[in-house]
Parts: structure tokens; C-alpha cells; sequence
């Protein structure tokens, strides 16, 4: 890992009014990370993304598969899901530093279109999530996105142009293959993304599978054998997670108690949501709510 994009991450989080983060940048879809100890595990939804560990070690869980990364990898995100996270290594002298950069997936797309020798997926479906070695011109990439958050004035014009480059070196590298997966419109991967994105957008409803393999242009059994090897979860575990985490977030900014979360995301059963909301974050909703409260 580059010295200089360790100095320049660290310089960033310590001119921060507080010592943790996340930190939202100047630039759209840049996050900077830093914690000062191991955290406990936290869930939430990841957006397609290169999240490159810069100091410490950290673990994301998809469905049933667990991905380590530390310093030196980066995880690459392809497809929009739930994770369950926690960084595990890191103290006040060397805390746990990150940086997210968000795909902007047009911009990817064209890259495709433009590489003399594009990518093909192949025809098994992979998963959307690896652990690639973060070095040489991808790391070159996120210094010199870091360097412009100095030159605010700047982020307009060069930005796009540096995440053109990140989708290049992506795409033309190890992975370019599992890459190019969300960026071919005609791709296995991208119909079932397509689907995703309907059932993110109705999480709350009812939906049989047989709807959102239609959205796929799939029959509904290889839909579902593709969602399961794309997201390592079926769709039905895929949406449930998606209603307890925004029923969290309501009950956690204080917009609803648990009841009425629990029938805003779709539930018809009080008790059935808690059971599965305590089996998902580990206590029941009112526990889990003031405990997270006073952390």
C-alpha cells in the first residue's frame, strides 16, 4: 500500500472535527472510513463499489459468504445487496482506514464500449463480490482522487475522468471478466440487477418469484438459481433483509416505534416481525434500538 495514500487518508480523517468516521468527501460517491478500535458487526446496504482497505483488516458477509480484506485489497462491490460487516483490526495508533469509491456504472459502461478487446462474461453466473490486491495503477487512481479533494474546484472536470480510469484498470485486469458483468446490458448478471432493483424499489410488497424472473426475462427456477450465485442469498432472503434494515432505520431516527415499522416494510405479524428482527441484529426491536442508541 502506497505510503503517500496512507499519509493522505490519514491527513483527511485527523482534519475531521471527530476522530471516527465515515466520512462523506466533496467528490459524489467517495466516502473516507476510519475507526479508532475493532467494531462491533453492523449491517447495512452496499452500493456497487470499490471499498479499498488503506490500514487495518475488515470482513463483509453476503448471504452466506464471508469476504477478509485488509490493507493492501480492496472488496469490489457489483450489485446492490445487504452486508453484514466489522472491521477487526484497529486501535488509537493504527486505526482502521478506508476509502469507498461508488461506480458510477455509465460511465463504466462506456468504458466497455470503448476497450478494443472487451470483456466476456462468462456464462456461469459469478458471485458479485471479490477480494482483488489493490496496487500499481488502480492505487495510483484513488491517491490522486484523494489528492482532489484539496482543489474542490477541480472535482467537476477530473473526477469522472479518474473513475474512467478505475473502471479501466478494473475491467482490463484479473476480474475484468466478474467487472464486465455489470456494465453488459445483455449480461445474465445485469437482467438479474435489473430485477434487484424492482425488488428494492417494492420491498415492502408482496411479490412472487415468477414477477421478478419476468423482469429478468428468465424462467422462474434458473431466476432463482442465478439471484442465490449473484447475491448468495435467494430473493426472499434478499428482501427481508431489506425490510428489517430500513425498519431499523425508522425506528433508530425515531419515525415509527416497532409496530408500525414492522407494517410499514410489509409485515402483517408483530411477532413475527420481532422474531426474525431478533434473529437478524441479535436482540429484539426495542432492546436493539436503545442499545444502538448509546453507543
Amino acid at each position: 500500500m502506497s505510503n503517500a495514500l496512507l499519509e493522505s487518508v490519514k491527513r483527511f480523517t485527523e482534519s475531521q472535527l471527530e476522530a471516527e468516521g465515515p466520512y462523506a468527501t466533496a467528490i459524489d460517491g467517495v466516502t473516507i472510513l476510519r475507526a479508532n478500535q475493532e467494531k462491533h458487526p453492523a449491517h447495512r446496504i452496499m452500493k456497487p463499489a470499490l471499498c479499498v482497505v488503506v490500514q487495518g483488516a475488515k470482513w463483509s458477509t453476503f448471504g452466506d459468504r464471508r469476504h477478509d480484506y485488509r490493507a493492501g485489497q480492496a472488496l469490489v462491490v457489483s450489485v446492490e445487496m445487504p452486508a453484514f460487516s466489522r472491521v477487526e483490526k484497529a486501535s488509537p495508533e493504527a486505526p482502521f482506514l478506508g476509502v469507498v469509491i461508488e461506480f458510477d456504472l455509465a460511465i463504466m459502461h462506456d468504458v466497455v464500449q470503448h476497450l478494443d478487446a472487451s470483456p466476456k462474461p462468462e456464462d456461469t453466473m459469478g458471485h458479485g463480490v471479490f477480494v482483488t490486491d489493490f496496487d500499481g495503477p488502480l492505487a495510483d487512481c484513488v491517491q490522486r482522487m484523494m489528492r482532489l479533494l484539496d482543489t474542490p474546484r477541480a472535482i467537476p472536470a477530473i473526477a469522472p475522468l479518474i473513475m474512467r480510469e478505475i473502471c479501466y484498470w478494473l475491467l482490463t485486469g484479473a476480474h475484468g471478466n466478474e467487472v464486465a458483468k455489470i456494465a453488459l446490458a445483455n449480461s445474465h448478471a445485469q437482467r438479474v440487477v435489473t430485477a434487484i432493483h424492482a425488488l428494492r424499489d417494492q420491498f415492502a410488497e408482496t411479490i412472487r418469484i415468477d414477477e421478478l424472473a419476468a423482469v429478468a426475462q428468465m424462467s422462474p427456477s434458473a431466476f432463482h438459481r442465478q439471484f442465490k450465485a449473484l447475491t448468495s442469498m435467494t430473493p426472499l432472503q434478499y428482501q427481508k433483509q431489506l425490510r428489517l434494515l430500513e425498519a431499523r432505520q425508522l425506528m433508530v431516527t425515531g419515525a415509527a416505534n416497532a409496530e408500525s415499522a414492522a407494517w410499514k416494510v410489509g409485515y402483517e405479524s408483530a411477532s413475527q416481525f420481532s422474531r426474525e428482527y431478533a434473529r437478524m441484529f441479535g436482540a429484539p426491536p426495542r432492546r436493539d434500538i436503545e442499545a444502538l442508541k448509546l453507543q
